[in-house]
């Protein structure tokens, strides 16, 4: 989800790992007593939530099922290589774990060529289905109508502002945006008052990934019109809108970050790292006044993960992130999130499921919510008064989902997501005229798309 220019070397590094993968790993089917699990490794050595929530969940399943016995197989890359190595093992049996973590960004993507094995056998026999909200149920069904991954939780995301910074600005605490141009009002204060911090951060440009898609320009389109209708695909015609009003006023709102030197430096803006330098550097050591992101972000300043920082929850503010003239229904945010699949090529899917089935508990779901930032997708976890309570911010991020919008999931989705970035990128550095970054964006959509597209 993060190419970058190198893409024929990183190629060639992947097919190399996947090899490696396939002299080590000897494929699932190795043993029909042991449930091999593949998930995401973070890159940062500081962080293992996921590593302690998987081995609390293997010593639960072990316990429950004598003579079972879970492997992880953790998969240690950046966003971009974790999904093309991810894609390299389910190719085939000897390679393929059990069970996988699925982005919903590509989970339509892996079905679609017939990496993933649809659930609903295993669902309609699983009374905690019901739990699930719709919209997560939703992310992972493929356009066969069959469901393909459980959904772990999902995100949310909204305005990170340091108080500290605001108060020097003389903004307000309790600061709340109703339109773009207040939002970019604040940064331009900040850029006045507290000349030494950078005053507002969008994530832009291929390094970022779909962070830039999501975070930054999603979080811009989807406030452009009547929060009715996706500005992305027209889901009655089947086919890619190409970028419209919206769609340049979204774009004109990057350049104007960048342009006027609102937002990072462009040349880390554009690093690989940007996510990691926002989360551990620029917002814990009080450098960036306002930073559009996501609900997770507090996992990365919990006790044991590296970057501690137990004050931010007093130091931060939070706000929605307004449409664009703060027309109805006032606010907008994005959702995404993860979901636990079972490989068509897996070798155990019986053992696999009922691995997730220790996981989604409700006890075991909440805990995971709380320990990664996370929010749930179960209506029980979700009306439990220990879960909101359990993290400043839950509360906040939770009722946004009322007014959330979902990338639309479909196979071309991630490449649409690339040309949106490149996009980005060239009204970031000021090689490309807002104008023609439009006109370069519906070329390459007709391409990726085979034509699919039509105008709004």
């Amino acid at each position: 989800m993060r190419p970058t220019a190198a893409t024929t070397a990183l190629l060639t590094t992947v097919v190399t790992a996947a090899a490696t993968l396939t002299a080590c790993g000897g494929g699932s089917g190795s043993d029909p007593d042991t449930v091999k699990v593949s998930f995401k490794q973070s890159t940062d050595n500081s962080i293992h939530v996921m590593d302690a929530y998987l081995a609390d969940i293997k010593k639960q399943f072990e316990k429950a099922n004598p003579g079972k016995k879970v492997e992880l197989v953790p998969i240690k890359a950046p966003d971009s290589e974790y999904y093309t190595k991810l894609q390299q093992m389910l190719r085939s049996a000897k390679t393929a774990p059990d069970l996988v973590y699925e982005d919903t960004f590509l989970i339509n993507s892996d079905i679609t060529s017939g990496y993933l094995k649809p659930l609903d056998a295993y669902l309609a026999k699983w009374p905690d289905w019901d739990q699930f909200i719709d919209t997560a149920k939703a992310a992972a069904k493929a356009e066969d109508g069959k469901t393909y991954g459980v959904p772990d939780g999902t995100d949310t995301r909204g305005l990170w502002f340091d108080k500290g910074i605001f108060a020097k600005a003389g903004l307000p605490a309790d600061w709340q945006p109703k339109t773009w141009d207040e939002v970019l009002d604040a940064a331009r204060t900040i850029k006045r008052r507290v000349p030494d911090v950078t005053p507002l951060n969008v994530y832009t440009g291929k390094p970022a990934g779909e962070a830039a898609t999501m975070q930054g320009f999603e979080m811009l389109l989807y406030g452009t019109g009547d929060g009715r209708s996706d500005p992305l695909y027209d889901d009655s015609a089947k086919k890619w809108i190409t970028g419209g009003q919206g769609f340049e006023d979204a774009l004109s709102f990057v350049e104007t970050v960048y342009r006027e030197k609102l937002g990072p430096d462009v040349s880390t803006a554009l690093d690989p790292n940007i996510q990691t330098i926002v989360r551990g550097d620029l917002l814990p050591q009080g450098k960036l006044g306002i930073n559009l992101d996501g609900s997770w972000l507090p996992q990365d300043w919990l006790a044991g993960s590296g970057h501690e920082w137990p004050e931010w929850s007093s130091e931060l503010g939070l706000a929605y992130m307004p449409t664009q003239h703060g027309q109805a229904p006032g606010k907008v945010s994005m959702s995404g999130g993860w979901t636990w699949a079972v490989p068509a090529k897996a070798a155990n899917p019986d053992l696999a499921f009922e691995f997730v089935r220790t996981m989604q508990t409700k006890a075991n779901a909440q805990k995971w919510y709380v320990a990664n930032s996370g929010i749930s997708v179960r209506k029980d976890v979700a009306e439990d008064p220990a879960y909101a309570d359990a993290q400043p911010g839950i509360r906040f991020f939770t009722d946004l989902v009322a007014s959330t919008h979902y990338r639309p999931a479909y196979p071309a989705y991630p490449k649409v997501s690339t040309a949106i970035q490149e996009a980005m990128e060239g009204v970031t550095t000021g090689d490309t005229s807002v104008e023609d970054a439009v006109s370069g964006y519906d070329d390459t959509l007709k391409e990726v798309t085979d034509g699919q597209v039509t105008a709004r």
